[in-house]
């Protein structure tokens, strides 16, 4: 019986964990932290052997197989040491990608995936497909596989996921965009983080599709340099292009193979331009597995959006207060900006990952009236907007930022939280923050 050790008791690791227990594997569970009692609770259910705030390295080092959580680096000296032993460490998706036939839509990118993955899954389900959503976003892809596979998967999948795959290959691949995120696990080197997005194409053939941005210069540039075996369908705002998706007088119009699809953007549930971009995005594959042209633009038109990204919370004395907490990087913060039309109270700052706040300059100036800061270190951001925004100041606690954010905000405002940073220093996850911030939004 082969040995599969999984490291970390989260999403990815249990559903491992119970597909490996599945498929006849003798399964080990270690996290270094402590396992969530609904996660426990299923190890327990299916005898599945674990041990938590340690990592007994006389009970891992004699694995066949390693499946490791993406939280956990790769430099890790656990890992290291599994990898000098010549042990294979692999991540989720790449394990249940093994053990399922289903025609896989994988989708990466710096922002925009989650939104990309649920509006794919929206339209490929109105289309009446058996089609699950899973990997970066909702359940685990190995539980899927394990307890309901289906014909299709929309998984999202994040750059630490695409460095631990040989194998997996999804037939429909798309990559969002590319911008400095992470940096931190990829020795603060910009082309490794880049190659790693790449890998999602990397065992692709011919028969298979890459949906990119045109307009990402990153991503063009990248694709002149390392051309992939893949079928390439560009989407562009910005230019014609021959296969793939553009935009025309107001419609986004579809050509594959001579099959054309044309559709007005003025009912597009969601605003902004890098929506009008996943929405091509999730088109294009819907074109792709022939879903009729009516379906795809219902459900383009109905379809509600990911939580805790550009939500509208509240409008209190005509001012409104807009949730972007998922925004844990600078380029996620630019599109919201980007999409904001009244003055904007914004409420900035968390755990830094090395980044440049420059690139918002322009519409920081344009557009932003006051700035709050949330977070335990906000040096950078005051000495980047400290000259342009009359008013900043500083805060640690969202029940302050809010408070102060309103003192601010005139009728006909924003308050916008788009913090640019993760949410680690203060705040549990983006979803804690977010979830701070519509309380304290209520509570008003």
């Amino acid at each position: 019986m082969q040995r599969l050790v999984v490291l970390g008791g989260g999403e990815s690791g249990v559903g491992t964990a119970v597909l490996g227990k599945q498929k006849g594997f003798d399964v080990f569970v270690s996290d270094k932290g402590r396992i969530k009692e609904k996660y426990k609770n299923v190890l327990i259910n299916s005898k599945i052997d674990w041990e938590e705030e340690k990592h007994s390295e006389e009970k891992i080092l004699n694995a066949d197989l390693v499946m490791k959580s993406p939280g956990i680096p790769d430099k890790a000296p656990l890992v290291n040491e599994l990898l000098k032993k010549g042990i294979k460490v692999i991540s989720e998706i790449e394990f249940a990608s093994l053990y399922t036939r289903a025609t896989i839509i994988g989708i990466t990118g710096s922002n925009g995936k989650t939104t990309t993955t649920m509006l794919t899954h929206h339209i490929l389900k109105n289309g009446g497909l058996n089609v699950g959503m899973a990997g970066n976003i909702g359940d685990s892809f190995a539980q899927m596989v394990a307890k309901n596979d289906k014909d299709m998967y929309a998984l999202e999948i994040s750059s630490f996921q695409l460095d631990g795959i040989e194998t997996f290959k999804p037939h429909i691949a798309i990559i969002t965009n590319i911008t400095p995120d992470h940096l931190d696990r990829y020795d603060y080197r910009f082309e490794n983080y880049i190659a790693s997005k790449f890998r999602i194409a990397m065992n692709q053939t011919e028969d298979d599709y890459l949906i990119y941005d045109a307009d990402d210069p990153v991503v063009r540039d990248w694709l002149d340099k390392h051309p992939v075996q893949s079928r390439l369908l560009p989407f562009s705002i910005e230019k014609t292009v021959e296969n793939g998706a553009y935009l025309k007088d107001e419609s986004i119009i579809i050509n594959i193979d001579k099959q054309h699809i044309e559709m007005s953007t003025d009912t597009l549930a969601l605003e902004g331009k890098h929506n009008l971009k996943n929405a091509m995005a999730a088109s294009t594959v819907a074109q792709l597995v022939k879903i009729r042209k009516a379906t795809i633009r219902e459900s383009l038109e109905n379809f509600q959006g990911a939580s805790h990204r550009l939500e509208k919370v509240l409008k209190i004395q005509n001012v409104q207060y807009i949730n972007d907490s998922k925004a844990t990087n600078v380029n996620a913060t630019f599109y919201a900006l980007d999409s904001m039309n009244t003055p904007t109270v914004w409420i900035v700052g968390g755990q830094d990952k090395g980044n440049d706040y420059l690139s918002l300059m322009p519409l920081v100036r344009e557009k932003v009236k006051a700035i709050v800061c949330l977070g335990l270190d906000n040096g950078k951001i005051i000495e980047t907007f400290g000259s342009v925004v009359d008013f900043i100041v500083e805060t640690t606690s969202m029940q302050d930022a809010v408070k102060i954010s309103k003192e601010v905000a005139e009728r006909g405002d924003a308050v916008l939280l788009s913090p640019a940073c993760a949410s680690f220093d203060l705040f549990k996850n983006y979803e804690d923050r977010g979830d701070q911030f519509k309380q304290a939004v209520k509570n008003l």
